[in-house]
């Protein structure tokens, strides 16, 4: 097995700055983790791009939904992504994950460490963020889900996870 390239080093070392566990994914620049948010589980893989000097940060968390309802599922990830400057949200309908993705470009090949954090933090607060959305629709009965309004789901700040002080930053 090669060694880790500086870009993905970078990644493991600030992971380890923060006190975060992850694993570096054999014969790959992907390095994974899994956190506790208020609303889910979310499993991280951060991969390096070399050739780019680019890191994307993956957060994604298990959300089973019925055929039916998945129109209503994209219409919310879509309007959820009309409110963002950075990064999106998708989901992944063979795996049946709400999966959110944000990249980076770095100048140098050892990435900072600074934004690395923010970049997986911001990840985690989108995913735990939607998660009481996308579960509202996937609870919904079927014969209420045509009554669902989706802009007015979102409206609904009742169910933002509340934000955290920095010293309880994960």
């Amino acid at each position: 097995m090669r060694p880790p390239s500086l870009q993905s080093q970078s990644v493991s070392d600030a992971f380890n700055q923060q006190g975060w566990e992850h694993e570096i994914v054999e014969g790959r620049e992907v390095i994974s983790a899994v956190f506790e948010a208020h609303h889910t589980r979310v499993q991280v893989f951060a991969q390096a791009f070399t050739q780019l000097n680019a890191l994307s940060i993956v957060g994604e968390t298990a959300m089973p939904m019925d055929k039916m309802k998945i129109p209503y599922l994209l219409e919310l990830l879509h309007r959820a992504n009309k409110q963002m400057n950075l990064g999106g949200l998708e989901y992944d309908l063979d795996r049946q994950r709400v999966v959110f993705r944000i990249t980076n470009i770095f100048e140098k090949e050892k990435f900072d460490a600074d934004i690395i954090s923010t970049m997986t933090h911001c990840t985690i607060a989108e995913v735990d963020r939607i998660t009481p959305y996308c579960s509202i629709i996937q609870q919904t009965p079927e014969d209420l889900i045509d009554d669902l309004n989706i802009e007015r789901l979102l409206l609904r700040e009742d169910l933002i996870p509340p934000v955290p002080d920095d010293d309880d930053l994960i």
